[in-house]
């Protein structure tokens, strides 16, 4: 059955805002960057988050993904409110059920690209076989199974982040949470990358949470949310055209300003 054809109401919610505020207190001076958003993610679930710079965009990602905290609201993650876990607990959490692919890759130079994706799973005290086992299956979902004996320093820039993006899903995590994954690259290896993604997604595999400036690069989600001034514009959602759905966001972009305030 076609995931978009699923009612969200049938599907486990994996993580979820409500009311979320976040004040930073500078020099005395407070800036409101989130202006009481709620967002509710899905399994299966492809969301791309766009806004001009400023419009809190990262900050959401980072409350979402425990690495920063909100001023006010709930945040929850595959059914717990990490605003009230210790830090035991969050460490747990990101260990076991979140996946990060940042936009410089994070490899380790003195690891063979094997070692880095199976890095999390070691960590984990998973079986040499099994690790193994399982790096190879995601190796193989994104073109890099011939490349595993070799370092970072031997791959090109999206090789390297193919790497990173299969050592986030190495763990099975609940959510992956994406940071500008294809700032880095060039034209051809974001279309490689933004096409795996879109595979593992479709095929159920992983659920997606992606901040990006780029409407070719949202365009592979099943649902924009356009943030201004830390608060959600709207919703766009994908239907069976991705070139439709591109020129829908590139309206939106430009109607919000155009291109001269994205970055």
């Amino acid at each position: 059955m076609n995931e978009n054809n699923i009612s969200p109401i049938s599907r486990r919610k994996v993580a979820e805002v409500a009311n979320l505020i976040k004040t930073y207190d500078t020099k005395g001076f407070q800036t409101k960057v989130l202006m009481g958003i709620d967002l509710t993610v899905y399994e299966h679930d492809f969301i791309a988050i766009m806004g001009p710079s400023g419009s809190g965009k990262t900050t959401l990602l980072n409350i979402l993904s425990t690495i920063d905290k909100p001023t006010q609201g709930t945040v929850t993650l595959d059914g717990q409110d990490v605003t009230r876990a210790s830090n035991k607990e969050l460490s747990s959490l990101r260990r076991d059920k979140i996946g990060f692919v940042f936009q410089d890759y994070n490899l380790l130079d003195t690891m063979t690209l094997q070692d880095n994706i199976a890095l999390p799973l070691s960590l984990n005290g998973v079986p040499e076989k099994v690790c193994i086992q399982r790096v190879q299956e995601a190796a193989a979902r994104f073109g890099l199974k011939e490349h595993l004996r070799k370092y970072p320093y031997q791959l090109s820039g999206g090789q390297k982040q193919r790497g990173a993006t299969c050592r986030a899903l190495v763990t099975n995590p609940k959510i992956i949470f994406a940071d500008e994954p294809t700032g880095a690259l060039d034209s051809k290896s974001g279309r490689d990358l933004l096409e795996c993604l879109k595979g593992v997604n479709d095929s159920g595999q992983a659920t997606i949470l992606m901040v990006t400036h780029d409407p070719f690069c949202a365009s592979y989600a099943k649902d924009v949310y356009m943030l201004s001034d830390g608060a959600i514009l709207c919703r766009i959602s994908r239907g069976a055209d991705r070139k439709e759905f591109y020129d829908r966001i590139v309206d939106v972009q430009t109607s919000m300003g155009g291109d001269s305030s994205w970055e």
